[in-house]
């Protein structure tokens, strides 16, 4: 291989490996130590300014969280103690790829972020409308959200770029699946659901502890637009879904989410047919029922948008005491690319500005000056611990209980399997509709028709691979022979795309 062709880090490091981030075991964590993943995210974050790389266009309001279930057993959360207890929330909901210009009724995924002011410090829900995700491994998503932007060289959204990516990266076909669907293109914000899609770790006083999935089921009823009608809506009221949103509050017609969760006891993960920290993938509802903790509705539009929702900062890594990350890859990059990205856009003390700082409870830091530092500073008061001048201290019994990790630490490589298949087929044979499996293979007709054939076949091999006659519909409404198809899907990966690479 010629210099040229070698990828390297920015310093001229040579890559060895830019699909897999070094993790402790096959399952995780991430390990710091990944130099490469470190730089490829920090520099994504500062690829654009000032709006946000990802969600930029969004809209969102404030709001209450009711409990209404004690959940003590399950996490020491004060906030999910007792039934009838009311937080605080901010609400902001958002395209995902597009910038703040484009139409909220673009086919994309929805971001779904709910901010929980509590007496114990904020939590917050980063989530989206869909309850999986494109990739499992952090060390993609750059690349990913590149191929969902612009082509470098004609400033346009390019089907290829969008095609290519997806067809050399299965694990995508689910949330392709749904993307594809009239959910991709939701009527409003109000009628639509969100999900935690990662899986999180609630522990109880007893220090025992259980792995989480939430649910924001909506209480107006899940609407969608078609393909048609999301193409009229964007040419007609490119704001439609923001002001919706502000207008229905405005009106008193107050929006509202059943708030619930999927608990899976810790053992039961690792005999679990499912990896359940890898974000492609959904717990079935009848091994982990839906088990309902509350009522979030909101009710207060923000006075002041760019104040209040342009300025506000969600991160996953804003947890309180009850509430922890997971092994999921994904998610241990999104803690700390988020705040890193908060960093950037909005300054070394965004968790400064109103809409970021506690209301039930105060923040006590040693964290001092940079720019636009708020308030007293911290006053004359130590900003360095130990200290034996009063100073706030740690408190050992807030410590989240341990879990186990195991094996090496390197990049292992994602094993493809037809468990990657095998929801979304289910999904399009056992959960869609006539006419959902109609509208889902005329909206990836449309979409892929713009892309090269062999990416088409690429591609289409793979909805073969999750149902073949979800593969054998689209290869007909792109005019592609079915049995050239049928025999791409009976490939490994490797020769399917050694097979379509010219």
């Amino acid at each position: 291989m010629a210099q040229k062709d070698k990828l390297t880090t920015a310093s001229g490091a040579p890559v060895a490996d830019d699909l897999n981030s070094v993790t402790a075991g096959p399952r995780g964590p991430v390990l710091l130590q990944d130099v490469h993943l470190m730089e490829k995210l920090a520099h994504f974050n500062r690829e654009r300014i000032p709006e946000r790389v990802v969600h930029a266009k969004g809209a969102g309001a404030f709001g209450t969280f009711e409990c209404t279930a004690d959940m003590s057993k399950y996490t020491r959360a004060k906030f999910l103690s007792q039934a009838g207890q009311k937080t605080e929330v901010l609400a902001r909901f958002s395209t995902v790829g597009g910038e703040k210009g484009s139409a909220d009724a673009a086919r994309d995924p929805r971001g779904f972020a709910i901010k929980f002011y509590t007496a114990e410090g904020n939590y917050d829900m980063t989530g989206n409308n869909t309850p999986v995700f494109f990739i499992r491994d952090p060390l993609k998503f750059p690349d990913f959200i590149h191929t969902q932007k612009r082509d470098p060289a004609t400033n346009a959204p390019d089907p290829d770029m969008f095609w290519d990516f997806l067809s050399l990266t299965p694990e995508s076909i689910h949330q392709v699946t749904i993307l594809f669907s009239d959910r991709g293109t939701p009527r409003s914000y109000r009628h639509m659901n969100g999900y935690s899609s990662h899986t999180f770790k609630w522990y109880n006083a007893q220090g025992e502890y259980f792995w989480v999935q939430y649910h924001f089921k909506t209480a107006q009823g899940i609407r969608n637009l078609t393909r048609e009608e999301a193409v009229r809506q964007s040419g007609q009221a490119p704001n439609h879904a923001t002001t919706d949103l502000y207008d229905t509050i405005a009106a008193g017609d107050l929006p509202a989410w059943r708030v619930c969760v999927q608990i899976m006891p810790s053992e039961a993960a690792k005999t679990y047919r499912w990896n359940i920290f890898d974000i492609t993938k959904v717990w079935p509802h009848e091994d982990y029922p839906l088990i309902e903790i509350g009522r979030m509705t909101l009710n207060r539009n923000p006075s002041n948008y760019f104040a209040e929702i342009e300025q506000a900062a969600f991160s996953p890594g804003n947890f309180v005491p009850g509430i922890a990350a997971s092994p999921d890859k994904m998610l241990q990059a999104r803690v700390m690319s988020y705040h890193d990205a908060h960093i950037y856009r909005l300054g070394t003390n965004y968790q400064l500005l109103p809409v970021n700082a506690p209301r039930a409870c105060q923040a006590a830091t040693y964290q001092r000056d940079g720019h636009m530092r708020l308030g007293d500073n911290g006053g004359g008061g130590p900003n360095y611990w130990p200290n034996s001048m009063g100073g706030p201290a740690p408190d050992a019994s807030f410590a989240e209980p341990p879990i186990d990790l195991e094996g090496p630490a390197a990049r292992h490589p994602q094993d493809l399997t037809d468990d990657d298949f095998f929801q979304p087929g289910e999904l399009y044979r056992r959960v869609m509709s006539d006419t959902d499996r109609e509208h889902l293979v005329g909206n990836i007709v449309a979409h892929l028709g713009g892309a090269m054939k062999r990416i088409q076949l690429r591609q289409t091999a793979l909805f073969f691979k999750a149902d073949s006659d979800y593969g054998r519909r689209v290869a007909e409404g792109l005019g592609l022979d079915v049995a050239e198809v049928e025999g791409l899907a009976a490939m490994s990966q490797a020769d399917r795309v050694k097979a379509t690479a010219k």
